[in-house]
């Protein structure tokens, strides 16, 4: 690796995990306003977006000059290809907590629904999951990617139950039912956010062992589909 190459991708480096830092702060942010029901915290988190935007463009300009100029092989290559496609990840996943935050102030205005839905429960897993991707990205730990990739179930079931949960109350009390929508998107963000995580584990498997995982019975996982 020449000299000017070595320094393009430790800088490359640093500003990923600095996007992955603020990504997760996002998530733990909407998560905790939602949570708390605070409105200042939701604004704070969608007046983030701005910033995480600007640094997933910085990265992806870092990859495209690195790609451009140096011609990287081997190794090189698949961290700089996987790293355009993590910057990628993140930047929805930061899109996914300012959705969440919406979403939070908008059912703020609405009546309070007094039933024991599984949102907290849920945000909890995620944010683990999130901080399980990113620390097995930073430490290349192919093993703990592979963890995340197949704990992507409990996830997706509990916002089966959410949904069923939402369903059941409709039908009800149908006078909640702009309430029980709002419950239903931010399920899916955060269900969403998990998806993403686990596409970052798969990612870095590839990147760590040059294979790819997806779609292979291997990882019990599912690509997900980014608008």
């Amino acid at each position: 690796m020449s000299v000017h190459l070595q320094r393009d991708i430790e800088k490359l480096k640093r500003r990923l995990l600095v996007l992955s830092t603020e990504v997760e702060e996002d998530v733990r942010l909407a998560i905790r306003a939602l949570a708390e029901r605070d409105e200042a915290l939701a604004r704070k988190v969608m007046a983030r977006e701005e910033q995480t935007n600007a640094m997933e463009v910085d990265v992806e300009e870092d990859c495209l000059k690195i790609l451009a100029l140096h011609q990287p092989v081997a190794g090189d290559l698949r961290y700089v290809i996987t790293a355009l496609k993590i910057n990628r990840d993140l930047e929805r996943i930061g899109d996914l907590a300012d959705h969440i935050a919406e979403r939070a102030l908008a059912l703020f205005a609405l009546p309070p629904l007094d039933i024991p839905f599984r949102i907290d429960e849920m945000g909890a897993k995620v944010q683990a999951t999130l901080k399980k991707a990113m620390d097995a990205f930073v430490s290349l730990n192919a093993a703990a990617a592979h963890e995340v990739c197949n704990a992507d179930g409990e996830i997706n079931a509990i916002k089966k139950a959410i949904f069923q949960q939402v369903r059941d109350a409709a039908m009800e009390a149908p006078r909640l039912f702009d309430s029980l929508m709002q419950i239903m998107h931010i399920a899916r963000h955060l269900e969403r956010i998990a998806d993403h995580a686990t596409n970052i584990c798969e990612d870095l498997i590839y990147m760590v062992d040059g294979r790819i995982v997806r779609h292979t019975p291997e990882v019990a996982s599912q690509s997900v589909q980014k608008p």
